[in-house]
């Protein structure tokens, strides 16, 4: 199931741009203190650290991602999620424009 809209947040007006634009994101805080983040990420290959954990949750496109660690590319579409612990890393390959929603906690 695929997230369509998240009620009742702030959202940081300041986008969060990295990768010289190949990935766009905004930064939301509910009510109960939890941290999210929806962005996209444009064709590219791209490696991400960690600091918390994370779920990435996509709500439109598709990647290809691979943890650290491990050699296997896997493939997330609509609806899927993938979760990668704190500090640590994931690669991402993306061919079309992937959007998404990061969940940290």
């Amino acid at each position: 199931m695929t997230t369509e809209q998240i009620a009742g947040v702030t959202v940081g007006t300041q986008a969060n741009v990295y990768f010289d634009g190949k990935c766009v994101s905004h930064s939301l805080s509910l009510p109960d203190g939890t941290k999210k983040s929806v962005g996209v990420v444009l064709p590219a290959s791209l490696s991400f650290n960690t600091g918390a954990p994370e779920i990435m949750e996509c709500v439109a496109g598709s990647c290809e991602y691979r943890l650290a660690g491990s050699d296997a590319w896997l493939k997330c579409g609509p609806g899927d999620r993938f979760s990668i612990p704190a500090n640590s890393s994931f690669d991402i390959r993306v061919d079309q424009a992937y959007h998404y929603i990061c969940h940290f906690g």
